[in-house]
């Protein structure tokens, strides 16, 4: 296993761009095993103006994409002058480059970008063991973020958060609202 500082070297991180969308997608395709509906979200994703400020990032290796990584903006309900928020959604990495710790980078860069965007929090819906690791927090429902969609009590802990700020109590509770492309149901399942 690379050391976190071996990772950092073998890998560049950089903003995707219209450019990237062909590689983008591919990198989708490939880490969930050709599920069109993960592609076409993030295909969706990509181009939905409700996703501003979006963060899109690409981790490259020997001058080739290896993963993905896509914030998109969110709100939350009933609040008009809303801080700065994002939902992670979604991260994928090529499976030749799995289990290098390329998804924990990604996640990493993104989360320093995004804190240096003015972000307060960023949300994900994701495995409860993989999540943690890089300091979300389970069951943000539990902390007065329900998801844009219930989650099943037997999977509340896959709902999380990371605040990206020291005192988050300025962060107003409530549901939190998604960007259009993800605003369906069948995206809210873990």
């Amino acid at each position: 296993m690379l050391h976190q500082n071996e990772v950092e070297t073998k890998y560049s991180i950089r903003e995707g761009t219209s450019g990237d969308t062909a590689d983008i997608l591919e990198i989708h395709h490939q880490a969930f095993n050709g599920r069109t509906d993960v592609v076409d979200l993030t295909r969706d994703l990509l181009v939905d103006p409700s996703t501003s400020p979006m963060l899109s990032l690409l981790a490259i290796h020997d001058n080739k994409p290896a993963g993905h990584i896509l914030f998109s903006n969110a709100s939350i309900a009933g609040f008009p002058d809303n801080p700065l928020l994002h939902i992670l959604a979604p991260l994928a990495i090529k499976p030749e480059y799995q289990r290098k710790q390329i998804g924990g980078l990604l996640i990493k860069e993104g989360l320093a970008r995004l804190r240096a965007m003015g972000s307060k929090a960023v949300f994900v819906l994701g495995h409860p063991s993989y999540y943690p690791k890089s300091g979300f927090i389970p069951d943000a429902g539990k902390l007065g973020f329900p998801a844009p969609y219930p989650i099943p009590a037997k999977d509340a802990d896959a709902w999380m958060v990371q605040f990206l700020v020291e005192d988050h109590s300025s962060i107003p509770r409530g549901k939190v609202i998604c960007a259009k492309a993800l605003d369906e149901p069948q995206h809210w399942r873990e």
